[in-house]
């Protein structure tokens, strides 16, 4: 049986060109929790989780490698980042913040 030429694969010409965003690159604008303030929030995926994060909704732990989201409010910086678990987000105007700093 005659050998076939190896093909190049499809993920290192993708790379080449162009590479994909991982998550939400710009976010999207959602109401905070618990107030009219506007929340610029991004949705991280598990492989680009990599450290422990304090979730304000519930605070428990967010261990490396699990999908959450990132929200912060729109007039604020990058010091008013919160990791939040995506069901805590979800259910932010149901529950009030636990954290002692929020």
């Amino acid at each position: 049986m005659p050998r076939r030429k190896p093909r190049p694969s499809s993920s290192a010409a993708r790379s080449a060109r162009d590479p994909r965003p991982i998550g939400d690159v710009f976010g999207r604008t959602e109401p905070g929790p618990g107030t009219e303030d506007t929340y610029i929030v991004r949705t991280i995926p598990g492989t680009r989780a990599t450290k422990y994060y304090r979730c304000p909704g519930c605070d428990h732990e967010i261990p490396p490698g699990t999908p959450h989201i990132v929200a912060w409010p729109a007039d604020g910086g990058e010091d008013d980042r919160r990791h939040w678990h995506t069901g805590c987000w979800k259910g932010r105007q149901t529950r009030t913040i636990t954290r002692r700093w929020s």
